[in-house]
Protein backbone atom coordinates (compact mmCIF):
# COMPACT_ATOMS: atom_id res chain seq x y z
CA UNK A 1 0.00 0.00 0.00
CA UNK A 2 0.63 3.86 -1.00
CA UNK A 3 0.62 5.62 2.37
CA UNK A 4 1.27 8.99 0.86
CA UNK A 5 -1.51 7.80 -1.86
CA UNK A 6 -4.74 9.52 -1.98
CA UNK A 7 -8.29 7.48 -1.17
CA UNK A 8 -11.75 8.32 -1.20
CA UNK A 9 -11.94 6.15 2.03
CA UNK A 10 -10.03 9.26 3.77
CA UNK A 11 -11.84 12.05 2.06
CA UNK A 12 -8.96 12.30 -0.92
CA UNK A 13 -6.60 12.32 1.62
CA UNK A 14 -3.41 9.68 1.77
CA UNK A 15 -3.05 7.73 4.69
CA UNK A 16 0.18 9.26 6.16
CA UNK A 17 -2.01 12.67 6.33
CA UNK A 18 -4.60 10.93 7.96
CA UNK A 19 -2.70 9.53 10.57
CA UNK A 20 -0.73 12.84 11.18
CA UNK A 21 -3.63 15.24 11.40
CA UNK A 22 -6.70 13.11 12.55
CA UNK A 23 -5.45 9.25 13.96
CA UNK A 24 -6.36 10.36 17.70
CA UNK A 25 -6.12 13.68 17.41
CA UNK A 26 -9.12 15.17 15.28
CA UNK A 27 -12.90 13.96 14.15
CA UNK A 28 -13.15 13.72 10.03
CA UNK A 29 -16.07 13.60 8.26
CA UNK A 30 -15.97 11.87 4.81
CA UNK A 31 -18.69 12.11 2.50
CA UNK A 32 -19.23 9.36 -0.07
CA UNK A 33 -15.67 8.00 1.63
CA UNK A 34 -17.56 3.93 0.46
CA UNK A 35 -19.80 4.75 -2.50
CA UNK A 36 -22.69 1.96 -3.32
CA UNK A 37 -21.31 0.48 -0.36
CA UNK A 38 -23.83 -2.39 0.74
CA UNK A 39 -24.03 -3.97 3.95
CA UNK A 40 -22.26 -7.42 4.55
CA UNK A 41 -25.08 -8.98 6.55
CA UNK A 42 -29.07 -8.39 5.54
CA UNK A 43 -31.25 -7.57 8.50
CA UNK A 44 -33.27 -11.16 8.37
CA UNK A 45 -28.99 -12.09 8.50
CA UNK A 46 -28.10 -9.78 11.29
CA UNK A 47 -31.26 -10.77 13.02
CA UNK A 48 -30.34 -15.02 12.74
CA UNK A 49 -26.59 -13.86 14.06
CA UNK A 50 -28.08 -12.14 17.46
CA UNK A 51 -29.76 -15.35 18.42
CA UNK A 52 -26.88 -17.41 17.70
CA UNK A 53 -24.53 -18.42 20.58
CA UNK A 54 -21.14 -17.64 19.41
CA UNK A 55 -22.51 -14.23 18.21
CA UNK A 56 -21.98 -11.36 20.81
CA UNK A 57 -25.05 -9.09 20.75
CA UNK A 58 -26.93 -6.46 22.93
CA UNK A 59 -30.29 -5.33 22.45
CA UNK A 60 -30.57 -1.45 23.33
CA UNK A 61 -34.16 0.21 24.49
CA UNK A 62 -35.11 3.53 25.10
CA UNK A 63 -38.95 4.54 26.38
CA UNK A 64 -38.49 8.69 27.60
CA UNK A 65 -35.49 8.19 29.61
CA UNK A 66 -35.21 4.91 30.74
CA UNK A 67 -33.03 2.73 29.18
CA UNK A 68 -32.86 -0.77 28.70
CA UNK A 69 -30.07 -3.61 27.98
CA UNK A 70 -30.34 -7.39 26.97
CA UNK A 71 -27.43 -9.12 25.99
CA UNK A 72 -27.70 -12.00 23.68
CA UNK A 73 -28.22 -14.70 22.51
CA UNK A 74 -31.18 -13.23 21.27
CA UNK A 75 -34.15 -15.02 19.33
CA UNK A 76 -36.29 -12.73 16.82
CA UNK A 77 -39.05 -13.22 19.25
CA UNK A 78 -37.70 -11.54 21.70
CA UNK A 79 -36.76 -8.55 19.24
CA UNK A 80 -38.89 -5.44 19.27
CA UNK A 81 -41.06 -4.88 15.68
CA UNK A 82 -39.01 -3.54 13.35
CA UNK A 83 -41.51 -0.33 13.58
CA UNK A 84 -41.88 -0.07 16.97
CA UNK A 85 -39.21 3.60 17.32
CA UNK A 86 -36.07 3.76 19.25
CA UNK A 87 -34.52 0.44 19.99
CA UNK A 88 -30.85 -0.78 18.99
CA UNK A 89 -29.49 -4.29 17.91
CA UNK A 90 -25.42 -4.52 18.22
CA UNK A 91 -23.94 -7.76 16.73
CA UNK A 92 -19.58 -7.64 17.65
CA UNK A 93 -17.31 -9.18 15.35
CA UNK A 94 -19.55 -9.77 12.33
CA UNK A 95 -16.11 -9.97 10.17
CA UNK A 96 -15.95 -13.44 12.49
CA UNK A 97 -18.72 -14.69 10.65
CA UNK A 98 -19.25 -13.60 7.14
CA UNK A 99 -16.69 -13.06 4.20
CA UNK A 100 -18.49 -10.23 3.55
CA UNK A 101 -17.51 -8.23 6.47
CA UNK A 102 -14.41 -9.58 6.79
CA UNK A 103 -13.01 -8.01 3.43
CA UNK A 104 -14.88 -4.98 4.40
CA UNK A 105 -12.20 -4.46 7.54
CA UNK A 106 -9.86 -5.23 5.02
CA UNK A 107 -10.02 -1.71 3.80
CA UNK A 108 -9.02 -0.38 7.11
CA UNK A 109 -5.24 -2.47 7.42
CA UNK A 110 -3.37 0.70 6.81
CA UNK A 111 -3.75 0.38 10.76
CA UNK A 112 -1.56 -2.47 12.62
CA UNK A 113 -3.94 -5.34 12.51
CA UNK A 114 -2.47 -5.56 15.78
CA UNK A 115 -4.72 -2.73 16.57
CA UNK A 116 -7.30 -3.64 14.65
CA UNK A 117 -10.23 -5.18 16.41
CA UNK A 118 -13.53 -5.98 14.91
CA UNK A 119 -16.47 -4.86 12.72
CA UNK A 120 -19.94 -4.20 14.43
CA UNK A 121 -23.30 -4.04 12.98
CA UNK A 122 -25.59 -2.29 14.23
CA UNK A 123 -29.55 -2.34 13.44
CA UNK A 124 -31.56 0.92 14.77
CA UNK A 125 -35.09 1.39 14.06
CA UNK A 126 -36.30 5.32 13.66
CA UNK A 127 -35.20 7.14 16.89
CA UNK A 128 -32.92 4.28 17.87
CA UNK A 129 -29.26 4.69 19.39
CA UNK A 130 -27.31 4.23 22.47
CA UNK A 131 -27.04 7.57 23.74
CA UNK A 132 -24.38 9.91 24.17
CA UNK A 133 -21.19 7.91 25.38
CA UNK A 134 -17.60 7.55 24.77
CA UNK A 135 -15.29 4.84 22.79
CA UNK A 136 -11.46 4.12 24.58
CA UNK A 137 -10.83 3.40 21.63
CA UNK A 138 -10.41 4.91 17.54
CA UNK A 139 -13.70 4.22 15.86
CA UNK A 140 -15.22 4.75 11.93
CA UNK A 141 -18.56 4.36 11.93
CA UNK A 142 -19.66 3.95 8.38
CA UNK A 143 -23.12 4.39 7.21
CA UNK A 144 -24.51 1.16 5.56
CA UNK A 145 -28.42 1.86 5.25
CA UNK A 146 -30.97 4.69 6.00
CA UNK A 147 -29.80 7.92 7.87
CA UNK A 148 -28.14 8.16 11.28
CA UNK A 149 -27.75 11.77 12.74
CA UNK A 150 -24.36 11.89 14.86
CA UNK A 151 -23.98 14.53 17.11
CA UNK A 152 -20.01 14.84 18.23
CA UNK A 153 -18.17 16.91 20.74
CA UNK A 154 -14.87 16.66 23.35
CA UNK A 155 -16.32 15.44 26.66
CA UNK A 156 -15.71 18.43 29.24
CA UNK A 157 -17.77 16.11 32.51
CA UNK A 158 -17.00 12.55 32.00
CA UNK A 159 -18.94 11.38 34.77
CA UNK A 160 -21.63 9.06 34.13
CA UNK A 161 -25.40 9.14 34.64
CA UNK A 162 -26.13 7.11 37.73
CA UNK A 163 -27.87 3.92 37.85
CA UNK A 164 -27.92 3.73 33.92
CA UNK A 165 -27.91 0.39 32.23
CA UNK A 166 -25.18 1.91 29.70
CA UNK A 167 -22.09 4.45 30.38
CA UNK A 168 -24.08 7.45 29.13
CA UNK A 169 -22.75 10.71 29.68
CA UNK A 170 -24.08 12.69 32.29
CA UNK A 171 -23.87 16.10 30.62
CA UNK A 172 -23.11 16.12 26.96
CA UNK A 173 -22.40 19.63 24.40
CA UNK A 174 -21.53 18.89 20.79
CA UNK A 175 -20.11 20.91 19.05
CA UNK A 176 -20.62 19.28 15.76
CA UNK A 177 -23.88 17.78 13.64
CA UNK A 178 -24.00 15.87 10.84
CA UNK A 179 -26.27 13.33 9.50
CA UNK A 180 -24.87 10.34 7.35
CA UNK A 181 -26.10 8.80 4.31
CA UNK A 182 -25.36 5.57 2.91
CA UNK A 183 -21.70 5.93 1.95
CA UNK A 184 -20.85 8.45 5.11
CA UNK A 185 -18.13 7.76 7.12
CA UNK A 186 -16.97 9.27 10.29
CA UNK A 187 -13.64 8.80 12.22
CA UNK A 188 -13.79 9.71 15.69
CA UNK A 189 -10.52 9.39 18.18
CA UNK A 190 -10.85 8.09 21.69
CA UNK A 191 -12.79 10.16 23.87
CA UNK A 192 -14.72 11.93 22.33
CA UNK A 193 -18.30 12.00 23.33
CA UNK A 194 -20.67 11.00 20.14
CA UNK A 195 -24.68 10.38 20.00
CA UNK A 196 -26.04 8.50 17.04
CA UNK A 197 -29.79 8.40 16.15
CA UNK A 198 -31.60 6.74 13.10
CA UNK A 199 -33.75 9.40 11.46
CA UNK A 200 -36.23 9.51 9.17
CA UNK A 201 -36.36 5.60 9.51
CA UNK A 202 -34.54 2.44 10.44
CA UNK A 203 -30.80 2.74 9.37
CA UNK A 204 -27.33 -0.06 9.56
CA UNK A 205 -24.06 0.91 10.70
CA UNK A 206 -21.07 -0.18 10.16
CA UNK A 207 -18.39 0.59 13.30
CA UNK A 208 -15.24 -0.37 12.97
CA UNK A 209 -13.35 -0.58 16.12
CA UNK A 210 -9.54 -0.51 17.69
CA UNK A 211 -7.90 -2.42 20.45
CA UNK A 212 -5.98 -0.60 23.16
CA UNK A 213 -5.46 -2.15 26.00
CA UNK A 214 -5.03 -0.33 29.26
CA UNK A 215 -1.66 -0.61 31.36
CA UNK A 216 -3.94 -2.72 33.64
CA UNK A 217 -5.14 -5.24 31.20
CA UNK A 218 -1.63 -5.36 29.02
CA UNK A 219 0.20 -5.99 32.86
CA UNK A 220 -1.59 -8.49 33.54
CA UNK A 221 -1.46 -10.24 30.30
CA UNK A 222 2.17 -10.02 30.23
CA UNK A 223 2.57 -11.35 34.18
CA UNK A 224 0.34 -14.54 32.91
CA UNK A 225 1.80 -15.22 30.12
CA UNK A 226 5.73 -14.87 31.61
CA UNK A 227 4.54 -17.05 34.29
CA UNK A 228 2.87 -19.90 32.70
CA UNK A 229 5.99 -19.98 30.16
CA UNK A 230 8.45 -20.39 33.52
CA UNK A 231 5.70 -23.67 34.13
CA UNK A 232 7.62 -26.03 31.96
CA UNK A 233 11.05 -25.41 33.18
CA UNK A 234 11.49 -28.20 35.67
CA UNK A 235 15.42 -27.94 36.10
CA UNK A 236 14.54 -24.04 37.95
CA UNK A 237 16.27 -23.89 41.48
CA UNK A 238 14.15 -24.34 44.28
CA UNK A 239 14.22 -22.45 47.31
CA UNK A 240 16.84 -23.85 50.34
CA UNK A 241 16.69 -22.13 53.69
CA UNK A 242 20.21 -20.90 54.71
CA UNK A 243 21.89 -22.43 57.63
CA UNK A 244 21.33 -21.33 60.70
CA UNK A 245 19.30 -20.91 63.88
CA UNK A 246 15.26 -21.40 64.25
CA UNK A 247 13.29 -18.49 64.40
CA UNK A 248 11.38 -17.18 67.27
CA UNK A 249 9.18 -14.44 64.80
CA UNK A 250 7.76 -17.73 62.61
CA UNK A 251 4.81 -15.30 61.60
CA UNK A 252 8.14 -13.01 59.42
CA UNK A 253 8.47 -13.63 55.57
CA UNK A 254 12.45 -14.89 55.72
CA UNK A 255 14.46 -11.91 54.14
CA UNK A 256 16.21 -14.56 52.54
CA UNK A 257 12.67 -15.98 50.70
CA UNK A 258 12.20 -11.98 49.35
CA UNK A 259 15.48 -12.28 47.72
CA UNK A 260 15.15 -15.79 46.28
CA UNK A 261 11.51 -14.07 44.88
CA UNK A 262 13.50 -10.92 43.38
CA UNK A 263 15.88 -13.60 41.93
CA UNK A 264 13.07 -15.23 40.23
CA UNK A 265 11.19 -12.94 38.78
CA UNK A 266 14.66 -11.09 37.38
CA UNK A 267 15.28 -14.72 35.85
CA UNK A 268 11.57 -14.72 34.43
CA UNK A 269 12.32 -11.81 32.31
CA UNK A 270 15.99 -12.74 31.62
CA UNK A 271 15.59 -13.53 28.05
CA UNK A 272 15.41 -9.98 25.98
CA UNK A 273 12.47 -11.48 23.90
CA UNK A 274 10.20 -13.20 26.66
CA UNK A 275 7.99 -9.99 27.14
CA UNK A 276 7.59 -9.93 23.40
CA UNK A 277 6.85 -13.10 22.85
CA UNK A 278 4.33 -13.06 25.46
CA UNK A 279 2.83 -9.89 24.22
CA UNK A 280 2.59 -11.24 20.37
CA UNK A 281 0.95 -14.30 21.43
CA UNK A 282 -1.59 -12.15 23.61
CA UNK A 283 -2.67 -9.87 20.46
CA UNK A 284 -3.02 -12.89 18.04
CA UNK A 285 -5.16 -14.69 20.33
CA UNK A 286 -8.78 -15.37 19.69
CA UNK A 287 -11.41 -14.09 21.10
CA UNK A 288 -13.33 -16.47 23.43
CA UNK A 289 -16.30 -17.33 21.31
CA UNK A 290 -14.13 -18.36 18.19
CA UNK A 291 -13.79 -21.87 17.56
CA UNK A 292 -12.12 -23.76 14.15
CA UNK A 293 -14.10 -26.49 11.85
CA UNK A 294 -11.00 -29.32 11.58
CA UNK A 295 -9.51 -28.98 7.80
CA UNK A 296 -7.46 -31.30 6.27
CA UNK A 297 -3.32 -31.50 4.57
CA UNK A 298 -3.00 -29.82 1.09
CA UNK A 299 -3.33 -33.22 -1.18
CA UNK A 300 -0.32 -31.72 -3.14
CA UNK A 301 2.03 -29.74 -1.57
CA UNK A 302 2.31 -26.02 -3.19
CA UNK A 303 -0.11 -26.74 -6.21
CA UNK A 304 -2.65 -24.14 -5.02
CA UNK A 305 -2.39 -20.54 -3.01
CA UNK A 306 -3.36 -20.80 0.47
CA UNK A 307 -5.21 -18.17 2.55
CA UNK A 308 -5.70 -17.28 6.42
CA UNK A 309 -9.28 -18.12 8.04
CA UNK A 310 -11.06 -15.50 8.28
CA UNK A 311 -11.09 -15.82 12.16
CA UNK A 312 -7.03 -16.21 12.46
CA UNK A 313 -5.07 -13.92 13.90
CA UNK A 314 -1.52 -13.90 12.27
CA UNK A 315 1.48 -11.22 13.33
CA UNK A 316 4.67 -11.26 13.39
CA UNK A 317 8.08 -9.25 14.70
CA UNK A 318 11.88 -9.39 14.08
CA UNK A 319 12.14 -13.17 15.08
CA UNK A 320 8.88 -14.37 15.92
CA UNK A 321 5.57 -15.59 13.93
CA UNK A 322 2.57 -15.37 15.75
CA UNK A 323 -0.83 -16.95 14.47
CA UNK A 324 -4.03 -17.87 17.10
CA UNK A 325 -1.71 -17.17 20.29
CA UNK A 326 1.00 -19.55 19.39
CA UNK A 327 4.42 -18.64 18.37
CA UNK A 328 7.41 -19.62 16.29
CA UNK A 329 10.61 -18.59 15.52
CA UNK A 330 11.16 -17.89 12.30
CA UNK A 331 14.35 -16.35 9.86
CA UNK A 332 15.02 -16.00 6.47
CA UNK A 333 13.24 -17.19 3.79
CA UNK A 334 10.67 -18.94 5.75
CA UNK A 335 10.26 -15.21 7.88
CA UNK A 336 9.99 -13.81 4.19
CA UNK A 337 7.07 -15.94 3.54
CA UNK A 338 4.99 -15.93 6.65
CA UNK A 339 5.56 -12.77 6.99
CA UNK A 340 3.98 -12.18 3.68
CA UNK A 341 0.57 -14.77 4.54
CA UNK A 342 0.24 -12.29 7.71
CA UNK A 343 0.36 -8.91 5.80
CA UNK A 344 -1.47 -10.17 2.92
CA UNK A 345 -3.78 -13.22 4.25
CA UNK A 346 -2.85 -15.19 1.85
CA UNK A 347 0.11 -16.99 -0.16
CA UNK A 348 0.92 -18.12 -3.57
CA UNK A 349 1.93 -21.40 -4.44
CA UNK A 350 5.12 -20.54 -5.81
CA UNK A 351 5.91 -18.91 -2.33
CA UNK A 352 4.84 -21.43 -0.79
CA UNK A 353 7.22 -23.99 -2.36
CA UNK A 354 9.78 -22.16 -1.16
CA UNK A 355 9.02 -23.12 2.65
CA UNK A 356 11.92 -24.83 4.53
CA UNK A 357 10.87 -28.83 5.60
CA UNK A 358 9.82 -27.83 9.42
CA UNK A 359 8.15 -25.02 8.35
CA UNK A 360 6.42 -26.94 5.80
CA UNK A 361 5.02 -29.32 8.83
CA UNK A 362 4.00 -26.36 10.69
CA UNK A 363 1.50 -24.91 8.34
CA UNK A 364 0.44 -28.64 7.49
CA UNK A 365 -0.77 -28.05 11.49
CA UNK A 366 -2.32 -25.07 10.31
CA UNK A 367 -4.11 -26.63 7.39
CA UNK A 368 -5.69 -29.57 9.76
CA UNK A 369 -6.65 -27.03 12.45
CA UNK A 370 -8.81 -25.30 10.19
CA UNK A 371 -6.77 -21.96 10.49
CA UNK A 372 -5.61 -21.98 7.08
CA UNK A 373 -7.45 -23.28 3.79
CA UNK A 374 -6.57 -24.08 0.20
CA UNK A 375 -7.83 -21.31 -2.51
Amino acid sequence: MDLTASTPLLGGRSVAHFMRHHWQRAPLLVRQAWPGVRPPVSRTELFALAAQEGAESRLVSRSGDTWTVRHGPLPRRTLPPVKQPAWTLLVQGVDLHTDAAHEMLGAFRFVPAARLDDLMVSYASDGGGVGAHVDAYDVFLLQLQGRRRWRVGPVKDPRFVEGAPLKLLRRFAPTDDWVLEPGDMLYLPPSWGHDGVAVGGACMTASIGFRAPSLDELSRALLHGVAEAQEDDDSAARYADPRGSGTTAPARVPSALQVFARAAWRSALRSPRALERTLGEWLSEPKPQVWFEPGREAAAWGSRPLALDRRTRMLYDTHHVYINGESFIASGRDAQCLRHLADARRLAANELRRLSRDARGIVQQWLASGWIHER
